[in-house]
């Protein structure tokens, strides 16, 4: 039988991936295309900016979880162009790709893990803790300066005039997103208070919680770590693989 998270998370993805779609199509029937260069206000390129550091994100973690570049490549192209639509449905679809034993254990784990076998991810290094620790850092300083400039130059975003269909739709893109990301951040932290803690800064100040939490999470690890240990709880960094089934691609 699947756990119940696993059934809620998948559940609730599914729900949102099926409401950005709708959103979609209500916004371009009723205010076109969105490639207008009049769309482009300095607060729409803000949440942009913000929206793809998410998606940077979101698009490291597919790579890593897919056997070859090219599904790899694809899926990251899908997620530039669609956004939350693909972010929802490619972990949708890794829910349904679990074995019911990997349901049953600990579908968020099974899920966040990639399933290439070890000299697989050997062959496939990634980028070292220190570098990643440095692109994190820049992407949410990045951020930080794009939101003090915006503000300083174009004033508060709570004005109605800003609230454009597509500012409308993006935002809401964006925050399925956010949603995505609060699945993975409830899921490695041992307490609900600090969770929560976590999860309104990630609603408030969107990537640059996410980058300030990433970095975060790579200090703990030492430099000869791989980055990927970052998905997990700190009890699942140390799995051995004595069951290759179910925990194939977990790195030691």
């Amino acid at each position: 039988m699947a756990a119940p998270v696993g059934i809620a998370v998948r559940t609730l993805l599914s729900v949102l991936g099926c409401l950005m779609v709708a959103v979609l199509i209500y916004t371009i029937a009723t205010d076109g295309l969105p490639f207008r260069t009049e769309l482009l206000t300095r607060w729409m390129a803000a949440l942009l900016i913000d929206f793809y550091i998410h998606i940077a994100i979101i698009g490291a973690w597919v790579v890593y979880k897919e056997s070859s570049w090219i599904i790899a490549s694809v899926w990251v192209i899908l997620l530039i162009c669609f956004g939350s639509v693909t972010t929802c449905g490619y972990i949708v679809l890794q829910f349904y790709k679990l074995t019911p034993e990997e349901s049953s254990k600990d579908p968020i784990y099974f899920v966040l893990v990639s399933h290439q076998k070890r000299d697989d991810m050997e062959h496939k290094k990634g980028l070292s803790v220190v570098i990643a620790r440095v692109i994190f850092g820049v992407l949410g300083c990045l951020m930080l300066g794009t939101l003090l400039y915006t503000l300083i130059v174009d004033g508060s975003p709570f004005r109605a005039e800003l609230y454009t269909p597509w500012i409308v739709a993006t935002l809401i893109d964006f925050y399925i997103n956010v949603v995505a990301l609060s699945v993975w951040i409830a899921y490695k932290e041992s307490s609900w208070i600090s969770a929560l803690l976590w999860i309104v800064f990630l609603v408030c100040c969107g990537s640059i919680t996410t980058c300030v939490y990433i970095v975060r999470q790579l200090l703990y690890l030492s430099p000869d770590q791989p980055i990927s240990l970052i998905l997990f709880k700190n009890n699942h960094r140390d799995l051995k693989p004595i069951d290759p089934p179910l925990i194939v691609g977990v790195n030691e």
